[in-house]
């Protein structure tokens, strides 16, 4: 008898400990894995989970909204107990979140805010509105605003108006580049300055390339085109695709930035081609993440370090900002080569 009660309470114990394993587990939404820095970002993210031990369904969706719903509505009847949500439109997922609420599962937007919802309970992201401003403080300095008379004349890119995120980038170089523009000092020559008609809807670097061709119009008269705003670098490779296109050649090619330091774009950025892409390291985001989805698993205080700046149109979400950095053909190696984000072969330019 005792022999037989050791052994159930052995088998109830075992039972027991694998409903808690099974219950650590971690949905993790993506929206695409056409762009070099979703799929780091995913992987980055899966990979650390993994390593805190927990389970993890790792998604993407290919850019369709409609795939990202029914993916994280399969992750819910999967059993997740967090939700890490990059959505594609953050303002699209509230049926869907509101499921996640009445099951009781919370949810981390990821890099991209969730809009419009009282259903997400953190953000992890960079800090949007600085990626911006370092992208204008970059223009400043390399045309030396403050000192030179000018006038140099520049065109303007924004991302998506579906991703929350485009018009913090936009603001945070904008707020920089403004009062020259006001002054005169900047010239648009397309006359192209409002976030709607310089937005690119998703991202897409033909689209912006398309867009540069046209633009490029203007500057037949050989009009000398001092600096292009990339917001990222999927826009800043179809501008530079355009320029290499129209003639433009490193003696007289303008300053482009970017963001996110994808492959192509390092190599461009060594050339010569694209002048700087502001460095968000995915590595840093994703350990914030499983130290927020830790927390939340334990019952502990989520580190945030923002309660202000993100109001998604119904709350302010407690958010963790990191902090971005840009990259240049000056300092690309520490950043990118001594930290083993990329290999020197990876970098590797023809």
């Amino acid at each position: 008898m005792k022999k037989l009660f050791s052994l159930l309470l052995v088998t109830v114990l075992l039972l027991s400990a694998g409903s808690a394993l099974a219950a650590q587990k971690v949905g993790v939404a993506m929206p695409t894995n056409s762009l070099q820095r979703w799929n780091q970002d995913g992987a980055n993210m899966k990979a650390e989970l993994e390593a805190a031990g927990y389970e993890v369904d790792l998604q993407y969706a290919n850019n369709d909204v409609a795939t990202q719903v029914s993916q994280i509505e399969n992750m819910i009847l999967g059993g997740v107990d967090v939700l890490v949500i990059a959505s594609i439109d953050g303002s699209a997922l509230g049926t869907v979140l509101q499921t996640a609420k009445d099951n009781d599962i919370e949810v981390i937007a990821y890099d991209r805010m969730l809009t419009d919802t009282p259903n997400v309970d953190y953000y992890a992201t960079f800090d949007n509105y600085k990626v911006g401003t370092i992208q204008g403080l970059f223009l400043e300095e390399k045309l030396d605003l403050k000192n030179a008379e000018g006038p140099f004349n520049f065109e303007l890119f924004a991302g998506s108006p579906d991703d929350s995120n485009a018009r913090y980038f936009h603001a945070g170089a904008w707020d920089i580049l403004k009062p020259y523009y006001e002054a005169g000092k900047i010239v648009v020559k397309s006359g192209q300055t409002d976030f709607e008609t310089i937005a690119i809807l998703g991202w897409g670097t033909d689209d912006a390339q398309a867009r540069m061709d046209n633009l490029l119009t203007n500057y037949a008269d050989g009009t000398k085109l001092d600096a292009v705003l990339s917001p990222n670098d999927s826009l800043a490779l179809g501008i530079t695709n355009s320029l290499q296109g129209a003639g433009y050649t490193l003696e007289n090619f303008p300053i482009v930035t970017g963001q996110d330091c994808d492959m192509t774009n390092v190599k461009n950025i060594i050339l010569g081609y694209q002048a700087m892409s502001v460095f968000k390291d995915t590595r840093t985001l994703a350990a914030q993440v499983v130290k927020m989805v830790d927390a939340i698993l334990r019952g502990d205080k989520v580190p945030v370090n923002d309660t202000e700046t993100y109001d998604n149109g119904v709350f302010v979400i407690p958010s963790f900002l990191c902090d971005p950095v840009f990259a240049d053909k000056d300092n690309y190696k520490e950043l990118l080569l001594d930290t083993g984000y990329y290999t020197e072969e990876q970098l590797k330019v023809e």
